[in-house]
């Protein structure tokens, strides 16, 4: 069996039996049945995802940055010089972007994945070289990638969900580095749902108009030259996708496989979890939406998800900038079903 083939098998839904003790739990703890909203699904779903109520809690949480760059690039869909993709990833090393902050603020670790940058990187503590292909290729000219460089990036995800797990991590994030890939994302999501490219690309870093409507040309042409199928969701990332998309399919799978709960972030991971949503019924089982993005694609993944976004903050910055800032909102959830007392340890008397 191959490494997605074994991850497939290995899904499965929350356990029943684990979801049913978790509600019940927390209508019996000392608040109003249905204070904490949101967060009282997320409790739920952590302990039907563990088996157990209450469930661990999810730390310690790693965020992995997958980093890759895109042929569509040429086509001038972003100001920013590709070589910046690169230099993002040693930023992230170093410690200085904007991921590392709030990572350090919130106590995760931050490991960033190599899966297809385009320029030649050192190797140093915290990057897992992984490259399937220097960066894609162009998808309004020929596929971004061939099949097999697409399951090939799939299956770095998984692996880099196994490793992190076996390191000791109970929560995983996803994160992504690579100059046009909002352009990729959009392509995705349109495909994926047969939605028009105006109506799923946005800005991105910002572009100005007339380079929003090169993207969402760009995108049209693509969707045209490929024709992608969503019944073939693999074929779909191949023909327009990028490569750390790929690799967080893999990485949203292998979390779900292996039960611990991995917090996406935006537009990049929405689009990615539509594809692993169209591989498995259970692929997204162990996923929670950290925010919802001010991409215009994202809502829509998310809507077509049936993913709730736990903050809401205009973010369109990636890096796994919004699943970091989210991710005490999950340990949170946790605490209380594990913290809280009952109407009956506490002697309070509860309602009539």
């Amino acid at each position: 069996m191959t490494a997605l083939s074994e991850t497939l098998a290995a899904l499965r839904p929350l356990d029943a039996a684990a979801v049913a003790a978790a509600q019940e739990h927390q209508d019996r703890l000392t608040k109003p049945r249905g204070a904490l909203g949101v967060l009282e699904a997320v409790s739920v779903q952590l302990a039907g995802l563990a088996g157990i109520d209450p469930p661990p809690l999810p730390e310690p949480a790693v965020v992995a940055v997958f980093a890759g760059d895109h042929g569509v690039h040429a086509q001038g869909v972003t100001p920013w010089p590709q070589e910046v993709t690169g230099q993002m990833v040693g930023n992230f090393l170093a410690g200085g972007a904007v991921v590392n902050a709030l990572a350090a603020q919130v106590g995760a670790a931050v490991v960033v994945v190599d899966v297809g940058v385009a320029s030649a990187l050192p190797e140093v503590d915290g990057l897992l070289s992984r490259r399937v292909r220097s960066g894609t290729a162009d998808m309004t000219v020929e596929p971004a990638m061939t099949r097999e460089q697409a399951l090939a990036a799939v299956e770095v995800g998984i692996a880099v969900a196994r490793e992190l797990v076996a390191a000791g991590h109970r929560c995983l994030l996803s994160g992504d580095m690579g100059i046009a890939n909002t352009t990729a994302s959009a392509a995705l999501i349109a495909a994926m749902l047969g939605l028009d490219a105006a109506a799923v690309t946005g800005r991105g870093t910002g572009v100005d108009d007339a380079t929003l409507a090169v993207k969402v040309e760009a995108v049209r042409r693509a969707l045209a030259l490929h024709a992608p199928d969503p019944a073939d969701p693999i074929g779909v990332l191949a023909a327009v996708g990028g490569l750390e998309h790929a690799a967080i399919v893999g990485f949203l799978l292998g979390a779900g496989a292996l039960r611990v709960p991995v917090v996406l972030d935006g537009v990049i991971a929405g689009s990615a979890a539509l594809v692993a949503a169209a591989l498995h019924p259970d692929a997204l089982v162990a996923c929670l939406a950290g925010h919802r993005s001010a991409e215009p694609g994202h809502a829509h993944a998310l809507a077509a998800l049936g993913l709730r976004p736990l903050i809401d903050l205009d973010l369109r910055l990636g890096e796994g900038s919004g699943a970091v800032l989210a991710l005490p909102l999950v340990q949170a959830a946790a605490r209380v079903l594990r913290d809280v007392a009952t109407f009956d340890s506490a002697g309070v008397t509860d309602k009539a």
